[in-house]
């Protein structure tokens, strides 16, 4: 039986998430994620992956692992909140430091800090790793953390901006940089290489350069009136003396960040600031690490992973691209070349020691993530044996273009289950990315169309205006004009695939999260085409959502100051009165990109309103759904749903949410 028939079976599909090619180019080693004994959680494991030969498990632990890196002598440094078993009732519920050698045996501590320990990276014997910490004397914050506990404050005192990210409360701590170096069974010498950083590494990223001396991180530096920009910074590990690297007033540089091995260069994004008539754009900057002098490469690709061919003469990249993720190889002195030709999306890139490969996260609309090896020169691919085996998807994938009122083409993925035909026409889901500046181009464990397909529904999942890979003309048709011109598109693409014979007319519905939301609510209230509209963690009210998002200063920058005439223009909830197609409205209340209040405003104005809706909430999720068993109750409510409306099936509450 397939796995997208029962949701149960679905969440219990193993997950590759990440993907690092060891110094010698023998054996890559991987995070994996799976359902945990209990059925109710994920847990994550990391797997070894030879070259020659098959995956095998090397870490157990009810706490999981991440953020796995090879020392250079092989041995695997990750993090783990599992308990230092040399002591004795340690009760460790922060992320430590461990080292698993390469030789085998039992994996050590090798590090620990109050606040938990991050990212890490590493070269030669120096280690630099992120850590949580509250301001004061160092020496105390252990006690500072669990005075506080003890006394039961949770009180956060902040005088800047912003006070959340995406579903977690900034502080009291702050994020720090620490280098040290690696002993021969702990990290010795562990300095503060950014005691005065305050908010500066706050979600950042960093790199070490390959003899060990320079960390680059981001660093934030905040501007009145809510703002900050992003900056590059080189960061001296011996004496920690910092400089500024990049800094542009109208950009912001990040990640991805990648130093070439010759230590002589980063390549890195860079993103320019929107404003009311300036779209989103991101390209690849590469730069000196001497001299800070820099330049774009590959126009029109928005970098996504970034890695160097080993003689330092190109960056691999990866972008999204007519629908798909492909590899692209960027000389230094050259033009782009696509690398990879197939329908596929590629991440986590790692190119061999010798230059002959690059070893990668392959995936696509219709084939789950697994290691992949491509050609460095012919861009050949050969899937790698994986530790999580592909769940094969029963129905066919298919390319449809459309031709835009305007007279862009507007293409999308259309997932047809099979037998559809026109004796049996499939009834139609239209899927609505998120984002804006995004494409449907990979597959997704979140929101999984093959699901719907092995329920019987064609599923349309199109890149309308704002979606990434097709040139900045396509972002710049939608800019600040989110609802009309992205409907105008989508109304093309539905109309060439409602023209199909195995597509039925009457039978459809449509369905988006986050823009995708918000999407959904203004069709809901522009047409009445739709059998039924499923909105989660949608947009309905701008001018609420403006001051109220975590991030507030980006959208102020594209619809300007709340309650101008963009909000006016292009919030769905003045629509309210014209809709009459039923909703179910899903939100969860850990949402601070799109805050929970967004949905029970939208909720009320339904019932007072008496539009037909229900609302699918949840206490302990973020802006994606997560937990299995969450998981569970999403698809089975949304199935039910869309089964009531659209086949005209009488309603079944699910056993999930009864």
């Amino acid at each position: 039986m397939s796995a997208f028939n029962d949701i149960r079976d679905y969440v219990a599909i193993p997950r590759v998430l990440s993907l690092r090619l060891s110094p010698d180019g023998s054996r890559l080693i991987s995070t994996v994620q799976s359902l945990n004994p209990d059925g109710k959680s994920f847990g994550t494991a990391l797997w070894a992956i030879p070259l020659d030969g098959e995956p095998y498990r090397l870490t157990r632990s009810a706490k999981g692992e991440g953020a796995a890196v090879f020392t250079a002598a092989g041995d695997v440094l990750f993090t783990s909140a599992r308990p230092d078993p040399t002591v004795k009732d340690s009760g460790d519920e922060v992320s430590s430091l461990w080292l698993l050698p390469r030789a085998g045996g039992e994996a050590r501590q090798v590090a620990t800090r109050p606040g938990g320990i991050g990212a890490v990276r590493t070269a030669g014997d120096v280690v630099v790793f992120s850590a949580d910490v509250l301001d004061g004397e160092e020496s105390a914050e252990e006690d500072t953390r669990k005075a506080r506990k003890d006394a039961g404050i949770s009180a956060v005192l902040f005088e800047g901006y912003p006070m959340r990210f995406w579903d977690h409360d900034l502080g009291p701590g702050r994020a720090r940089l620490f280098a040290a170096r690696l002993g021969d069974d702990r990290l010795e010498d562990v300095r503060d290489l950014t005691p005065d950083a305050g908010e500066a590494l706050r979600e950042g990223a960093f790199e070490l350069t390959p003899d060990g001396a320079t960390v680059i991180t981001t660093w934030r530096t905040y501007l009145p009136k809510g703002e900050w920009r992003a900056d590059l910074v080189a960061i001296d590990v011996a004496t920690g003396e910092r400089r500024v690297l990049l800094t542009d007033a109208d950009h912001d540089f990040g990640g991805p960040l990648a130093i070439s091995p010759d230590g002589a260069r980063i390549a890195c994004s860079r993103e320019r600031h929107t404003g009311l008539d300036v779209s989103a754009r991101s390209e690849l900057w590469i730069a000196d690490l001497a001299t800070g002098q820099g330049r774009a490469y590959a126009p029109d690709l928005f970098p996504d992973d970034v890695a160097w061919a080993p003689d330092s003469s190109a960056v691999y990249l990866t972008a999204d691209f007519q629908g798909r993720r492909p590899v692209f190889r960027v000389p230094l002195d050259g033009e782009a070349t696509r690398l990879t030709g197939d329908d596929a999306a590629y991440r986590e890139l790692n190119p061999s020691p010798d230059g002959r490969f690059v070893y990668a996260v392959h995936s696509a609309v219709d084939l789950a993530p697994a290691p992949a090896r491509i050609d460095a020169v012919t861009g050949e691919i050969a899937a790698l044996p994986s530790p999580a085996p592909r769940p094969a998807v029963s129905g066919t994938l298919t390319e449809v273009t459309a031709t835009a009122d305007d007279g862009a083409t507007i293409r999308g993925w259309l997932a047809l289950p099979e037998g559809a035909s026109a004796a049996d026409p499939a009834p139609f889901l239209l899927w609505i990315h998120g984002g804006p500046v995004a494409s449907w181009n990979d597959w997704q464990w979140r929101w999984q169309a093959w699901i719907m397909v092995q329920h019987g529904y064609a599923v349309l999942l199109p890149d309308p205006c704002l979606s990434t890979g097709y040139g900045q003309h396509m972002i710049d048709r939608g800019w600040g004009d989110w609802g009309p011109r992205t409907q105008a598109d989508l109304d093309a693409i539905v109309d060439a695939v409602l023209d199909r014979d195995d597509i039925d007319r009457e039978r459809i519905a449509a369905m988006g999260g986050s823009f995708g939301g918000y999407m959904a609510n203004w069709l809901a209230g522009h047409t009445d085409r739709y059998k039924a509209i499923v909105t989660h963690a949608s947009l309905w009210h701008l001018d609420q959502f403006a001051g109220t998002t975590d991030l507030a200063m980006y959208w102020q920058r594209e619809f300007g100051e709340p309650g101008s005439e963009r909000y006016q223009l292009l919030s769905p909830h003045h629509a309210l009165d014209k809709i009459t197609t039923p909703l179910l409205v899903i939100h969860g209340d850990k949402d601070y990109r799109v805050p929970i209040g967004e949905a029970l405003r939208l909720w009320w104005d339904l019932r007072r309103s008496e539009v037909e809706s229900k609302f699918l909430y949840f206490p302990d999720e973020n802006h994606w759904i997560l937990k299995p068993g969450n998981s569970v109750a999403w698809y089975e409510t949304v199935l039910a749903f869309l089964a009531h409306h659209v086949l005209g099936q009488e309603w079944k509450r699910p056993d999930s949410v009864a």
